[in-house]
């Protein structure tokens, strides 16, 4: 885990193109993948990279749902709420976009929360007030640096181009939640926020 969350701070000084395409990703294609051109696979076919993203950010967006409906009715600070339904409204989105390319690409989803996520849950479900904020909010910033090496992962790794496609729409996005997760830690703590935008990072307030 700590090795994974290192690489965050290498991952998001990539940048893509404004307007990036994909075709798959010939150097990642699995050899009895069907493809319509020499290494350009056929649509809605899936690598591992591919299978271990949709099941990893599934049970991610997952949490985020039900870990944002927890604390919508639990936080005690307004800007923990507001932020926890963001998350409610942004990742019910992206799950749904998410399960569609996945039984398209016949990549079984579990439905449930993954071990992490479940442990998190658990946890919150036994604390309340200043506690409980500090606690989700420590969890939206672990989450999100995850979720951005995921989406950095399958774009670079992956076979299937609506999965590349859904991840680089959706990079930006969490970039955004990330900064916010980080203005509320400050607002929550009384420290001066500090903007991430030169480390590859939206301005707040996406």
């Amino acid at each position: 885990m700590r090795r994974l969350l290192a690489s965050v701070s290498v991952l998001t000084t990539l940048t893509l193109p404004a307007a990036a395409q994909f075709f798959g990703n010939p150097g990642g294609v699995d050899p009895a993948t069907p493809q319509i051109a020499p290494g350009v696979p056929a649509p809605n076919t899936a690598n591992t990279q591919d299978k271990l993203f949709a099941q990893l950010m599934a049970a991610a967006g997952l949490a985020e749902v039900e870990l944002g409906k927890l604390a919508d009715g639990k936080a005690q600070s307004g800007s923990v709420q507001d932020f926890a339904r963001r998350m409610v409204r942004d990742h019910s989105r992206a799950n749904e976009q998410l399960e569609d390319l996945a039984q398209q690409a016949n990549i079984p989803l579990s439905g449930e929360l993954g071990p992490d996520e479940k442990a998190m849950n658990d946890e919150l479900e036994r604390l309340s007030g200043r506690n409980f904020d500090l606690a989700y909010m420590q969890g939206q910033l672990v989450g999100h640096q995850k979720a951005i090496i995921l989406l950095k992962y399958v774009i670079a790794q992956g076979q299937n181009s609506g999965m590349q496609e859904f991840a680089a729409e959706t990079l930006p996005v969490v970039i955004g939640h990330l900064d916010m997760a980080r203005a509320v830690m400050d607002e929550l703590t009384g420290v001066e926020p500090q903007s991430t935008t030169g480390a590859g990072t939206s301005p707040r307030g996406r």
